[in-house]
Order: C-alpha cells, then sequence, then structure tokens
C-alpha cells in the first residue's frame, strides 16, 4: 500500500498480487508503484495518467497500466478502513512508548509501515505456496518491457533502473521474510535506512509481534475482500487466456 505516510515509503506487494498470479503482467503492474518508490522516489503513477492505457486489450502495456490502477485502488480502501487506522494507531503508540524521543524515529511511520509488512507475513504464512506462484510469474516478464512502458505512463521519469531492480527483486525473495518477527525486523530496519531513520532496537520485536495478533483476526477488514484459499506448493498458477495466446 502506498498512500498514507508522509514519507512515500511503501513496502508490501503480496496484499496487492496475490490474486493475480495468473496474470504476470497484471501481477507486476501491481508492484510497480512499490517498486517505483525504491528506484526513484520522485516518480509517481496516477489513476489520470495510467487509466488511459487500460483499453482491455490484454496488451502487455494495458495489463502493467490495470495492475497498477488495482494497486492504487487498494491503496485507497485500505488507508480508509477503521481496521488500518486502528492498527496502525495502536502500533504507533506502542513504538513512542518502547523508543527515544526525537526525530530519528517517527512512530506514527512505524505503525503505518509495521501494518502493511506484517498483514503480508500473515498473508504469506498462511498461503506459501501461493508466495512461489507470485515469483513464478514475476520470473516470466520481460523486465524491459516493464521498464518502457512504465517510463511512459509515470509522472516524474524516466528511470533507467527499474528494470535491474524487478531483477534483484525477483532473485532475493525476501517477501518470506516477513513471516518471522526477527527477519521482519531486519527488512523493516532496511526502510528505515533508506527514509533516513534511524535503526530500530531488538526491543520492538514485541511491537511486531503484538500487530500480527492485531491483524490475524482482521484480514478480510484490512484487504475488503476474503483471500483465496491456499494453493499446493508446486502447483503452477494457471495462465490466463491473454499470457497463453501472447
Amino acid at each position: 500500500m502506498t498512500r498514507g505516510t508522509s514519507t512515500g515509503v511503501t513496502v508490501n506487494y503480496f496484499a496487492h498480487g496475490l490474486r493475480f498470479v495468473e496474470r504476470p503482467w497484471f501481477l507486476a503492474g501491481t508492484a510497480v508503484p512499490d517498486w517505483l518508490s525504491v528506484v526513484d522516489r520522485r516518480m509517481r503513477m496516477r489513476h489520470r495518467l495510467v487509466s488511459p492505457f487500460v483499453d482491455g486489450s490484454g496488451s502487455k502495456l494495458a495489463e502493467v497500466a490495470a495492475g497498477t490502477l488495482q494497486h492504487l485502488d487498494d491503496d485507497q480502501y485500505f488507508h480508509r478502513c477503521r481496521a488500518f487506522t486502528e492498527i496502525s494507531g495502536t502500533l504507533a503508540v506502542a513504538f513512542r512508548d518502547r523508543l527515544p524521543e526525537g526525530p530519528e524515529y517517527r512512530p506514527g511511520v512505524l505503525g503505518h509501515i509495521t501494518c502493511e509488512l506484517v498483514l503480508d507475513g500473515v498473508l504469506i504464512d498462511r498461503d506459501p505456496g501461493r508466495l512461489e506462484q507470485y515469483y513464478e510469474a514475476l520470473g516470466r516478464v520481460d523486465v524491459e518491457v516493464v521498464q518502457r512502458v512504465v517510463n511512459g505512463m509515470a509522472r516524474g521519469g524516466p528511470t533507467g533502473r527499474l528494470a535491474e531492480m524487478i531483477v534483484q527483486f525477483r532473485e532475493r525473495r525476501f517477501l518470506g521474510d516477513y513471516v518471522d518477527p526477527s527477519r521482519l525486523l531486519y527488512r523493516l530496519n532496511q526502510v528505515m535506512s533508506r527514509i533516513k531513520l534511524a535503526a530500530l532496537p531488538d526491543g520492538v520485536l514485541e511491537v511486531i509481534e503484538r500487530g500480527r495478533e492485531l491483524v490475524e483476526p482482521r484480514v478480510e477488514e484490512l484487504l475488503g475482500w476474503a483471500p483465496p484459499d491456499p494453493v499446493p506448493f508446486g502447483e503452477r498458477a494457471e495462465e490466463s487466456t491473454e499470457e497463453r495466446t501472447e
């Protein structure tokens, strides 16, 4: 999810994409706003810029654009829903209680980001086979094509770094770290470094664990839809008609 922190940072991917593993180019589009927040935070995807490319043709351009719009629509719901406001607020207070005062920590940002990371962790823990499908599907997209079509839609570009970032994203497979509080803290501290905030101490692990307790019973409320049934490991996602006939 993107909108909602003054840093503009984005950190979760799986909640946006888990329903679309059978549509690799659409799936890539659901990650585009998050990828751009890493490679060039000046670049933005906006409804008015992306919508003209969603023509229903099933082309790679149309699918990436449609996936990007899906991400933006998800964000509009997520950051306005009561569950997110309550959970992120509770976590912000918990961080504030455990961290020194000062500009090097921003509890509100931490509550927001941690809610998102934990949500992805809960979804992955419940459906690890779909995470495999997620990465397998992204492995079928041409990263140079994704970069080219994004440069044609985004404001504030172009970038020449997106293609390599997608390659690294596919190879490192760090989303699986979100299921474990210690590894999630490590990834959270990477985000803190990227937005020039101080590293968090191990003492906040209990806040992350509390986040999981808060998120687990409210997953459907946070998403606005029920996650699909888990898939077995090794089961390949069925390709969409567009993918088969491309």
